[in-house]
């Protein structure tokens, strides 16, 4: 019904910034929230930051200020920018989307690989 493709991850040093991006496709209502989780081995999965349809953001305390989370609603596209990246912010970071006309539903990206290096 609704897939997410995440791409932008990879490795790099301690204090260098990436770029990620997640477009859905199928069944997308234009009414949604989009957001980035990330999951590194051994703990739970996290919320880094959403944005809705309407511009509204949150972060998570712990990337507030470096991380920027931006959309592009006519490609139905999210984008997370992070700067100023640290070892602990490794991690498979996840895409996901839910739509406001039916709140229960949500739909997750297959993940991409962020790893900083010290």
């Amino acid at each position: 019904q609704v897939q997410l493709v995440e791409s932008g991850g990879g490795l790099v040093q301690a204090g260098g910034s990436l770029r990620l991006s997640c477009t859905a496709s199928g069944s997308v209502f234009s009414m949604n929230v989009m957001g980035w989780y990330r999951q590194a081995p051994g703990k739970q999965r996290e919320l880094v930051a959403f944005a809705t349809s309407g511009g509204t953001t949150y972060y998570a305390d712990s990337v507030k200020g470096r991380f920027t989370i931006s959309r592009d609603n006519a490609k139905n596209t999210v984008y997370l920018q992070m700067n100023s990246l640290k070892p602990e912010d490794t991690a498979i970071y996840y895409c996901n989307v839910r739509f406001i006309a039916a709140p229960k539903n949500e739909y997750w990206g297959q993940g991409t690989q962020v790893t900083v290096s010290s």
